[in-house]
């Protein structure tokens, strides 16, 4: 399901582009993910689930100069758009390698199967161990960010790698994922081709007058800032992690850990 690598460069390159801003304003949603708080603002709800990610920001000191112009971008369109984002915590920042279940599948999958988690953890670490078998490791993965990206539900920065190594090491990593049958058998499957991205908030209240041309022009402009002081990701670990909402990506100890 995932693209060639030059597919995915003139895909991702569009995603920061003013038109695809002002096409792709008309159509975003207010995120079921988080709900209106009784005390004011919005409060996450539950999404359990599992997912593979590079390690939160908190916990990935190599990248810490990143996440913290990440953040500042956060506060940024905060500042800018007061009522209309709902920030994630910014401790948790990270990249998804590959989704797994979540929400529905998930509770549906637990309540039928009290083993699932622990087979889920076994066939990780075999996806994990047939990567390291067929992949040749040397120089580290490296993503540059791109821009400000729109997404139906969500607002995220865009990444697109430095070459077709780093790609290609990223592909070959979910297709021992996806291409796992043990994952199959637990009804996992890839469901979203790669779209690399970091999100920074999820959309709520969207007025019937948002300006759409006005916050089109808003993200452009930030997106300066990339370009005068280009950023990137190295990506070191790949991780299963457990979330009960959007807000924290949680891992036990015996949780299978990918060193790229």
């Amino acid at each position: 399901m995932d693209e060639n690598y030059q597919t995915y460069l003139n895909r991702v390159a569009r995603q920061t582009q003013s038109a695809t801003y002002e096409s792709l304003l008309q159509h975003i949603q207010e995120s079921p993910k988080f709900q209106p708080h009784p005390d004011g603002g919005r409060k996450a709800v539950p999404f359990p689930g599992y997912t593979v990610i590079t390690p939160p920001s908190e916990e990935d000191s190599k990248n810490s100069h990143l996440y913290q112009n990440l953040q500042n971008c956060q506060e940024q369109l905060l500042q800018q758009l007061p009522n209309l984002i709902v920030p994630i915590p910014s401790s948790s920042f990270h990249l998804t390698l590959a989704d797994l279940i979540w929400d529905s599948a998930y509770r549906d999958a637990v309540s039928h199967n009290p083993e699932f988690e622990v087979q889920l953890c076994s066939a990780i670490a075999k996806s994990f161990e047939q990567y390291k078998n067929s992949s040749t490791s040397g120089n580290p993965i490296r993503w540059q960010l791109l821009g400000l990206i729109v997404m139906p539900r969500a607002i995220g920065v865009g990444l697109a790698p430095k070459d077709e190594a780093a790609y290609e090491r990223i592909l070959q990593l979910r297709r021992a994922i996806y291409q796992n049958f043990d994952l199959i058998a637990l009804r996992i499957e890839q469901q979203y081709h790669f779209n690399a991205h970091i999100t920074l908030g999820y959309f709520g209240e969207i007025s019937p007058d948002l300006d759409r041309n006005h916050l089109s022009h808003i993200l452009s402009e930030l997106n300066n800032q990339w370009l005068e002081n280009p950023q990137e990701l190295l990506v070191e670990r790949g991780e299963l992690r457990k979330f009960d909402d959007m807000t924290r990506y949680d891992r036990e100890q015996d949780y299978p850990v990918l060193e790229f």
